[in-house]
């Protein structure tokens, strides 16, 4: 279960969770408190694991299977925020397309 391709979903979504919190840091600064900035990395890590269980064909990346999950994965925090903030949700579904494009390379 825990595969290359696992952890490379991993990996990457934790990395972009790092991104995401400065890019909400700048958008909102620090009143939004570190819970939040947690969640936000949290629901990154999360997206990873989720694109990493689901497997496809080798050597083609699915860059819309990407998107469509993290969509949904994004769309849980984004609605549990009280829809605040749109920009975070919309960075989900391009981060889930980069975090398919890595771990389409390590298919097995």
């Amino acid at each position: 279960m825990f595969t290359q391709r696992m952890k490379a979903a991993i990996a990457a979504g934790a990395l972009l969770g790092v991104f995401c919190i400065m890019g909400a840091w700048i958008r909102s600064g620090p009143a939004q408190g570190t819970d939040y900035f947690f969640s936000f990395w949290y629901n990154r890590l999360l997206m990873g694991v989720v694109i990493g269980l689901s497997g496809g064909q080798k050597g083609k990346p699915h860059l819309l299977r990407g998107a469509g999950l993290g969509f949904l994965v994004s769309f849980a925090f984004y609605s549990s925020t009280g829809f605040h903030d749109p920009m975070g949700f919309i960075a989900g579904i391009i981060y889930g397309m980069i975090i398919e494009f890595f771990a389409s390379r390590y298919e097995g």
